[in-house]
């Protein structure tokens, strides 16, 4: 295996791409603004507090702006690797690559990440780090891109450079699955992960509306096997024309999928519920239910 192949991401591009949008991010920031949303959500009926807190690959601080406010939350570190982005936070900020925590164990009591580990080349040895950086019953909530991001035009270039090139290029990230996520979070060695999807559909006026949007994101192309040559006019034509065909709604805009996998999971703690030994039970399920046992 070569070291490209091992490391999918080309996390230096991953940075100049977020540098070139920071300035229109503000614009772009849909999703990571449902996220956060949902985050609230989530951390208003946990019954804890969180006087310190990490944001992991923080983006332009959207995630933290909108937990700071609750009664629960105390001081939030801001933490991502681009220095542009990380200078439209407030409060406290750390530069630092995602791959690599530079915090203590058992710095903070909870970690959330919006939208960014799924850019990370060892996702394991991240949330490894991550829980170590929490205290015993820290939470950790982070949400990542699933499976089904993107699907329509991942389906549209497969067709087109394969027509125009004799093959495809990789194009779309090789997301996890919601039930991997959870299984990753329990073999870095979290308790009670839980895992769920939220599948989001927006339209866009044409395909090129959602390109320049996905650039707006930061989010373009960073595989490292991508085909390192400038995309034609007549190869992202046939695209737009593919996606069009196949994708297209009855009022001549199209539909693009984003999949949202939410991770909720907590550091090992003696306080938090264990389940019973078999045969430990104090009542019968028949009992529960009303019904006679039989020999």
């Amino acid at each position: 295996m070569t070291v490209e192949n091992a490391k999918p991401f080309d996390r230096g591009l991953l940075a100049l791409r977020r540098r070139r949008a920071a300035g229109e991010i503000a614009s772009h920031d849909f999703l990571l603004q449902r996220v956060a949303d949902d985050f609230v959500e989530r951390l208003m009926i946990v019954k804890r507090e969180f006087p310190n807190v990490l944001n992991v690959g923080s983006h332009h601080g959207l995630v933290s702006r909108a937990i700071a406010p609750l009664g629960s939350i105390g001081r939030v570190v801001d933490f991502d690797h681009s220095p542009e982005l990380l200078a439209m936070c407030e409060g406290l900020k750390v530069l630092g690559d995602e791959e690599t925590l530079a915090f203590g164990a058992g710095d903070f009591d909870l970690v959330v990440s919006g939208l960014s580990l799924q850019f990370v080349n060892d996702l394991p040895g991240a949330l490894i780090q991550i829980r170590r950086a929490l205290k015993p019953d820290g939470l950790f909530l982070a949400a990542v891109l699933g499976g089904e991001t993107l699907k329509e035009l991942r389906h549209a270039w497969l067709i087109a450079e394969d027509e125009i090139c004799g093959g495809a290029s990789p194009r779309v990230a090789p997301y996890v699955d919601v039930r991997a996520l959870g299984q990753l979070a329990q073999r870095a060695g979290f308790a009670l992960p839980v895992a769920d999807s939220d599948v989001v559909r927006v339209t866009y006026e044409s395909p090129i509306g959602l390109m320049r949007d996905l650039r707006g994101m930061g989010a373009g192309n960073v595989l490292a096997g991508r085909r390192k040559v400038p995309v034609t006019r007549g190869l992202l034509a046939r695209v737009c024309e593919v996606y069009q065909d196949c994708f297209g709604l009855p009022d001549g805009r199209v539909e693009a999928t984003f999949e949202i996998l939410t991770l909720t999971s907590w550091v090992p703690d003696e306080s938090q519920p264990k389940p019973l030994k078999p045969g430990s039970a104090q009542i019968s399920l028949a009992e529960v239910l009303g019904k006679t046992e039989k020999d």
